[in-house]
């Protein structure tokens, strides 16, 4: 019995560490709308990653937008299926139907992976003069992502803000056999980024 308990035990707290780890958050604290201090203050864009649940992720960076967190959203995505519309088009559409000026509207068409997304994103900063991100992506990619553009956007403040809760991702993702295939794909793939391997 003693060891079943701490075996449950152990798994409880391996749980915990790879979600808190997966997942960092800036806005812990922070109230729906922004306000002066740092930490909660508006950004110059809101940059929404495609992959996984895409829809999701778009709708939460739509809910930024709408609360004041930035005047901007970069969607940044290629097409899975080159006949068709890209992802950040696809997102593109998604935000206006929800009542977002396409005036407000950045996309990259290009990105094809997460260094992608970080270095076409690089680029559309650097032309405009960003310096502050609130970056969205699911949150199991919200470490890794963040990792990306951190390292390639080294002049500008990434602030994570990951969607805790989609399709592929929630609090009960330990009780899914998807759930711990992109907790463990992900750990495998922030390794390889450490190791200097491409993401």
């Amino acid at each position: 019995m003693k060891r079943l308990l701490s075996l449950f035990v152990i798994v409880v707290v391996f749980v915990a560490l790879v979600s808190a780890y997966l997942q960092p958050n800036n806005f812990i604290g922070c109230s729906a709308a922004p306000s002066e201090s740092d930490e909660c203050a508006a950004a110059d864009a809101i940059v929404v990653v495609s992959g996984g649940d895409t829809v999701a992720r778009t709708a939460t960076g739509i809910q930024l937008f709408k609360e004041g967190w930035s005047d901007t959203l970069i969607f940044s995505g290629a097409a899975l299926d080159k006949t068709g519309p890209s992802n950040a088009e696809a997102m593109q559409r998604q935000a206006v139907q929800a009542g977002v000026p396409l005036s407000a509207i950045v996309v990259d068409k290009e990105s094809e992976s997460t260094l992608e997304n970080a270095k076409y994103t690089k680029t559309i900063f650097a032309n405009r003069g960003y310096d502050d991100i609130i970056l969205v992506t699911s949150g199991y990619h919200q470490r890794r992502a963040s990792l990306e553009f951190n390292k390639l956007a080294e002049s500008v403040t990434i602030r994570n803000y990951p969607v805790n809760q989609d399709g592929d991702w929630g609090w009960y993702w330990w009780a899914t056999p998807r759930g711990w295939w992109l907790a463990g794909s992900e750990l495998v793939k922030i390794a390889a980024f450490y190791l200097g391997a491409t993401s």
